[in-house]
């Protein structure tokens, strides 16, 4: 295999391990496992949680650490190869040591959530970390996807109106996507997805009483234990009011960043990448549409996670495909 195939191979693995770390991270989270082990990087003191502890959550939060674990350790494979084959050019070892430093500080922020008693703002940091990892590999694979041994292939520069314009609207559509998964990860981390229990009303009525204060309070004491949430209704319903508002005022703009790529002529690359983007933007309204009126199943919680994900890649991809050299 050559240099490039092996740097493409292990880019790819730590995607795909990346994006299982991401769904685990939302599964141990929506099933109240984040404290499964009080302590880290251990679980009790040990590698492997001790039949003494709770062991459904204390297994679940333990096989998130081995996956994020694994994850690092592939981050200074693909860091050792870049700085090895530097005078091949096959991939910015500036930017392979940036992947791996922003592993270290995820792991470290990992910590922080245990000790830290799931604080929201460590947990969704954690969160928006992880995602921001995700993307960056994803970014990777697609442009080593673009290139032989350090030679770029592919469409020349696209100087358009209509590209111009794409482009403008693929990066505010990511821009976009990323504040509404920091309003989810928000939402999640403060247990105030249950507070709106019906659609598309909240608590049935279109503007119920919200504390925006109190809900968008950043930091609070660390000492308390954040498990199961511990604002008020009103304060959480202010923060679903707004994830709700969030996720029209995404569908709209991604919409019309989809449309605008379409209009794109030549390129049936960026059309096919467009209609995946709304194809992913209608699975994940329904994702959360089904799971507040299904009740909030844990196995809906968890794809609502994953399709979060999932559009954060799908729009990371427009962006990539508009800007092909």
């Amino acid at each position: 295999m050559s240099r490039a195939g092996w740097i493409r191979l292990v880019a790819t693995t730590a995607f795909a391990l990346c994006l299982l770390v991401v769904v685990l991270g939302g599964y141990v989270r929506s099933s109240a496992a984040g404290l499964g082990c009080p302590d880290w990087p251990g679980c009790y003191g040990h590698l492997t949680p001790p039949a003494a502890a709770e062991t459904g959550k204390a297994w679940r939060e333990m096989i998130h650490r081995y996956a994020a674990g694994s994850l690092c350790v592939l981050m200074v494979v693909i860091t050792a190869l870049a700085i090895q084959w530097r005078k091949y050019k096959l991939l910015n070892v500036p930017f392979a040591a940036s992947l791996l430093l922003l592993v270290v500080v995820q792991a470290a922020l990992g910590g922080l959530t245990v000790t830290w008693k799931l604080q929201p703002l460590i947990v969704t940091s954690h969160l928006l970390l992880g995602l921001c990892t995700l993307a960056l590999l994803w970014w990777l694979v697609l442009t080593l996807g673009t290139r032989q041994e350090g030679a770029w292939h592919g469409g020349g520069a696209l100087h358009s109106h209509a590209i111009r314009r794409a482009q403008r609207w693929a990066l505010i559509g990511l821009g976009v996507v990323i504040l509404q998964i920091a309003l989810g990860g928000w939402t999640s981390s403060n247990y105030a997805a249950i507070a709106c229990p019906d659609l598309p009303t909240c608590q049935n009525q279109w503007w119920p009483k919200a504390d925006f204060g109190n809900g968008f309070l950043l930091w609070r004491d660390a000492v308390i234990n954040f498990e199961g949430g511990v604002l008020s209704l009103p304060a959480r319903i202010a923060i679903q009011l707004t994830h709700r508002l969030g996720a029209v005022l995404t569908a709209l703009t991604l919409v019309w960043a989809a449309f605008c790529a379409l209009r794109v002529r030549g390129s049936a690359e960026v059309r096919q990448t467009a209609w995946a983007l709304l194809g992913v933007l209608v699975l994940q309204l329904l994702i959360g549409s089904a799971m507040v009126l299904k009740g909030f199943p844990l196995w809906l919680a968890t794809a609502h996670n994953g399709g979060a994900a999932l559009l954060l890649l799908a729009a990371v991809a427009l962006n990539r495909v508009l800007r092909p050299t």
